[in-house]
């Protein structure tokens, strides 16, 4: 049975996992060519509806848009949308923008419109900031999303790819202009990547924010045995990016996954979910094929004692920061933010 809680201080109700959708849409329509079709990806928002996954989560960078339109059709023809909660994401202004004076607030609200049009819905659960803007005022960006919110065009707003001293900064900013707050981030953490325990894990803590990581499964890594493949596993530049400087460390953790999962006579996937479900709100995972979407809800039914966990966790070490990440460190060491207003700096 699939187990349900709050998103964070949101009136939210979602499911422990939550169905990632950029496998969804179409194929060479973005940057991934792993992705799968319309029909294939009805299939698989239909079975996740059965097995009582609720919440979904997509972008309108994920293949040019096409991933929201799959999601938008599925659930207009399988659920009702008030019994759904949905989340989008939207990508920081572009050069072109920027040089035609575009401002945050008016990026916000264009991008916004196209998703709902994308979806083919007047509203959306949560509304991400899919990662740092950091040519844009933060002031403009928390502005433009306290609109979303006050318009109804979206009822929360969260974030994702970011450090925990820009989420505690945005969150102070809001609570001080009277502006929506995040309510939720979505970063990269899983049993083989942990670095957002150093410090954002902690403040989510303190101030009942919602963790709702990606890469949940680390590309399939951590749900399949050494030597099996995929399309995504071969064809995922961007996981290969992430993981296969550490492949070797990560190993030991993988094949420790792999002895709870005889041990338990379960999958690969419920074990490595069973861990990261002690840790977060609601995992982000990506399904593909319809026995993704199974494994994943299973794994809400699995508990590890205490001495599982520390098994999984004892062989950990420290990763460096990569992908959107690690260019965040770069262009957070060149930042001259604007704290409040377009007058003041930081």
């Amino acid at each position: 049975m699939m187990k349900y809680t709050k998103l964070g201080n949101a009136d939210l109700t979602i499911s422990r996992i939550c169905m990632g959708c950029m496998g969804f849409g179409e194929a060479g329509n973005g940057q991934h060519s792993w992705t799968v079709d319309k029909e294939h990806s009805r299939e698989i928002i239909k079975k996740g509806l059965e097995l009582g996954i609720n919440f979904f989560d997509t972008a309108i960078a994920y293949q040019s848009g096409t991933s929201e339109q799959y999601l938008g059709r599925a659930i207009r023809d399988f659920a009702n949308r008030d019994d759904v909660v949905i989340a989008t994401k939207f990508l920081p202004r572009t050069n072109e923008e920027i040089e035609a004076g575009v401002t945050g607030q008016q990026h916000i609200e264009k991008m916004l419109d196209q998703s709902l049009k994308n979806l083919g819905m007047d509203y959306v659960d949560l509304y991400i900031y899919h990662m740092w803007d950091y040519n844009t005022p933060l002031y403009d960006i928390m502005e433009g999303l306290n609109h979303a919110v006050k318009s109804g065009k979206a009822r929360y707003i969260g974030i994702s790819n970011c450090f925990a001293y820009q989420l505690a900064k945005a969150n102070a900013l809001a609570e001080k202009e009277g502006f929506s707050k995040f309510v939720s981030v979505q970063g990269h953490y899983n049993l083989i990547f942990r670095e957002e325990e150093r410090e954002m894990a902690k403040l989510c803590r303190e101030d009942t924010i919602a963790m709702t990581p990606y890469s949940a499964l680390a590309g399939g890594r951590l749900s399949k045995h050494p030597g099996e493949t995929s399309k995504r596993l071969q064809e995922d530049s961007y996981a290969h990016l992430k993981y296969d400087a550490t492949a070797e460390q990560d190993g030991i953790i993988i094949d420790r996954v792999i002895q709870l999962a005889e041990k338990h006579g379960v999958s690969m996937t419920e074990i490595s979910l069973a861990w990261l479900l002690t840790k977060v709100t609601a995992p982000v995972v990506g399904a593909t094929k319809l026995h993704h979407v199974e494994g994943a809800a299973k794994a809400t039914e699995l508990t590890l004692t205490a001495d599982e966990l520390a098994f999984l966790e004892e062989p950990y070490v420290p990763h460096n920061l990569v992908g959107v990440m690690a260019q965040n460190t770069s262009a957070a060491a060149k930042e001259k933010h604007i704290w409040s207003t377009g007058s003041q700096k930081i």
